[in-house]
């Protein structure tokens, strides 16, 4: 049988959905690369299971990757997790909204594995708390008290962004 038979739909699912699905990898994983192993391995699960899997494949998949980033952050508590400080520079055009999109996934990196799962869910799926809940499978409360955690550890990461990224900006010429 050809491939393109047997996986009827996932071309279409991931040339739709692919952007939306890796930016959510990336923000559960913490980092680009990271993300993309992380939805290749929920992507190889999804095709392992595609019989079966006849409704809402997205919902699936998306699913396989959030119980795939709690197995990874359950495992780093067995043994030491290592960031890297800097990812390598890409491809910069100097917008603001890239800054704060970089300044808030450097931000979540800092939060446990647990809460940025829960903010992840939450805020960028928007989920409600009863459905991240079930997809996490741990209770609402749960949720709720790892979210408002996870929000009040960013509050303090981000207490002084405008001061400094104030001085970035005229340190490096461009000013506000």
């Amino acid at each position: 049988m050809l491939w393109s038979r047997r996986f009827d739909g996932l071309d279409a699912l991931v040339a739709e959905r692919g952007n939306a699905l890796l930016a959510t990898a990336v923000l559960l994983a913490g980092s680009r690369a990271a993300g993309e192993d992380l939805l290749q391995a929920a992507l190889e699960r999804l095709m392992r299971s595609w019989g079966r899997v006849r409704e809402d494949r997205e919902r699936y998949l998306r699913r396989t990757m959030y119980h795939l980033a709690i197995d990874q952050w359950r495992s780093r508590r067995r043994r030491a997790e290592v960031f890297v400080t800097h990812e390598p520079p890409g491809a910069s055009d100097g917008t603001d909204a890239l800054d704060l999109r970089d300044a808030m996934r450097r931000a979540l990196v800092q939060l446990s594995p647990r809460q940025r799962t829960v903010l992840v869910l939450r805020y960028w799926e928007q989920l409600t708390e009863a459905e991240t809940a079930d997809a996490l499978g741990c209770s609402v409360g749960t949720v709720k008290s790892t979210a408002s955690r996870g929000l009040a550890r960013l509050r303090e990461l981000t207490a002084n962004w405008d001061l400094e990224l104030t001085r970035e900006h005229s340190s490096n010429g461009t000013g506000r």
